[in-house]
């Protein structure tokens, strides 16, 4: 159950901090007080929207902590033994931080978390119905989820199983649904391929080639140039038919220095150095000739360079900017090629996974079909009993199951392959209608209060509260409500805000939500009452202008009275 929740800056609420027990807690006053403003806040710390219009004006964040106490909630131990909580006691923490900047902070025990994960364990902590919520019975599509809400273990357990089935189905059903969609394109595609690839095998790419065949290009631009270059060289060193070449010359010198070389160092040096350079020079002159002798620069060569060059750029024009990214198309081209010739086996062994996942489910589903049946029985005869305690005695209640179309395939759906409807004969001799076209608004808030009560009774999160479930209810009625919400609180901490007088002395404990002016700024406060301020409470809301009215307060006080004997009676009775 929740011990406190303290909120800042929330809406109209500067700072205020509330303290809770167990039983029927009611939150009063008057219209407008703000008493949304604290279902609001709570509906922020259990990891709701986090509206920036909750902030309170002038101010940068707002923030709400409330305190719980889950020593013995076994689904709250075990969620903080999965977070690797540290020396947890069994008293949770949960704090919610909003700014205008749309920073969200989220600490569960001090440890900040994603707000998932704090929604995930607030779920287990406290359920909140909030005032529009028996407006879900209008709709249809969610009366499967309110009678699932109603199944045991071994029910909630089936359900996940037929869950888990559907979503290893859905799955298969995706990939192979998009296989089959790759097999009608199967023959274009792989024809298109095909071509591509022949194209890039023919072609055999290397890394690297562009960069060689694009500098021999540059060569080739100037090999006139080169090759003329070459030859005056190859004439000036190497001896030749019309002149005397540098080589003779060079070595005339070498053989005329050779004679001295007896004769001192220096010219044995000369001797030596000018021999060097007659080898050297005749080393040149070879691979001067060589080199033009060699063909390297002819024009069928540079022609044969161009073509490649332009092989390669058109390559890199349809398939990659450069010839590793090309090579690497044609590996993905390879591989979706490779993929479409194995197509028909992995449709093959997908179709037959597909059929055998879609047999699970089906024995799954007809399994969950006859469980629901037996689940809507039960839940019709105590639906039933709740609203004759709601004084809807003459009432019939029926879960209706959907036929469906003889022939028709049904798509698998997670929750099973049933659709149901509520119907309900609200008097005697009157046939079964949906109740979503004939209920009025004070019997769907019976029949949401009915729908809570078992869960109560079910057991669960530790915490309920309720935001003007009473509304379109009055009369004797309020009084039968009243009753039943504290037979809910019998066994469940219960928060409720109201505005009739009969919940509100049915309370264990009573605040009271004031909105006042204090210099420029209102403020919401609210404070726990006292059994005398209760009664000036009370006598306001059956119709006293201020509460101090006589016979609005002795009534008051009666009220009060009536209802502590009915829970020290009660009380007793459990004893």
């Amino acid at each position: 159950m929740i011990l406190s929740m303290r909120m800042h800056n929330i809406a109209l609420i500067e700072d205020l901090t509330l303290e809770f027990s167990e039983g029927l807690h009611v939150l009063t006053g008057e219209t407008g007080a703000g008493k949304s403003i604290v279902v609001d806040a709570v509906n922020l710390v259990l990891g709701g929207r986090a509206d920036r219009e909750l902030i309170r004006t002038g101010t940068d964040k707002a923030w709400v902590e409330a305190v719980f106490d889950a020593a013995e909630n076994a689904s709250v131990a075990a969620w903080a033994q999965s977070q690797s909580l540290e020396d947890f006691d069994g008293t949770v923490t949960l704090y919610r931080e909003i700014t205008r900047t749309g920073r969200n902070l989220c600490r569960v025990c001090g440890v900040v978390m994603p707000v998932a994960q704090l929604r995930e364990v607030a779920a287990l902590l406290m359920d909140v119905h909030g005032q529009h919520d028996a407006q879900f019975l209008m709709n249809a599509q969610f009366h499967l989820l309110f009678l699932d809400a109603a199944g045991g273990e071994d029910y909630q357990a089936l359900l996940s199983r037929v869950d888990e089935a559907y979503q290893a189905f859905i799955t298969n059903h995706r990939q192979y649904g998009r296989l089959l969609k790759e097999n009608e394109k199967k023959q274009y595609r792989m024809e298109t391929l095909k071509k591509s690839l022949e194209e890039l095998k023919k072609a055999r790419l290397k890394p690297g080639e562009e960069a060689s065949l694009t500098a021999e290009k540059e060569r080739f631009r100037h090999s006139e140039k080169i090759a003329t270059a070459i030859q005056t060289a190859h004439r000036a060193i190497s001896a030749s038919e019309d002149s005397e070449s540098v080589l003779t010359r060079v070595k005339e010198a070498m053989n005329a220095l050779k004679g001295l070389t007896a004769l001192g160092e220096p010219y044995a040096s000369l001797s030596q150095r000018c021999e060097s350079s007659y080898y050297e020079l005749e080393e040149l002159g070879y691979e001067l000739s060589a080199l033009a002798e060699s063909g390297e620069f002819d024009p069928a060569r540079a022609e044969q360079v161009e073509t490649r060059l332009d092989l390669i750029r058109r390559l890199e024009r349809k398939y990659g900017d450069t010839i590793p990214e090309v090579l690497s198309e044609q590996a993905r081209m390879q591989e979706e090629y490779d993929n479409f010739a194995s197509l028909d086996q992995q449709l093959a062994q997908m179709g037959a996974e597909h059929k055998r996942l879609l047999a699970a489910y089906r024995a799954l589903a007809r399994e969950l079909t006859a469980a629901r049946h037996n689940l809507a029985d039960a839940f019709e005869q105590q639906m039933m009993t709740q609203l004759k305690d709601l004084g809807m005695g003459h009432t019939i209640f029926k879960v209706n199951f959907a036929l469906r179309p003889e022939g028709k395939v049904l798509m698998p759906q997670s929750v099973g392959d049933d659709v149901v409807e509520f119907m309900i004969s609200p008097n005697p001799g009157e046939p079964l209608k949906p109740l979503s076209k004939i209920a009025s608004g004070g019997e769907l808030s019976r029949m949401m209060l009915a729908i809570k009560s078992l869960e109560a009774e079910k057991g669960g999160v530790g915490t309920m509260v309720f935001d003007e479930i009473d509304t379109g209810i009055s009369g004797r009625m309020a009084q039968v409500v009243a009753e039943k919400m504290a037979f809910i609180a019998r066994n469940r901490q219960v928060i409720c805000v109201t505005h009739l007088p009969q919940i509100a002395a049915m309370a264990a404990h009573q605040y009271l939500v004031e909105k006042r002016v204090e210099g420029e700024r209102t403020n919401t406060s609210v404070r726990c009452l006292t059994d005398e301020e209760r009664i000036r409470e009370v006598a306001r809301m059956l119709g006293g202008a201020d509460g101090s009215e006589a016979s609005a307060c002795s009534h008051a006080a009666h009220m009060l009275d009536v209802a502590r004997q009915q829970r020290q009676q009660q009380t007793a009775k459990d004893a």
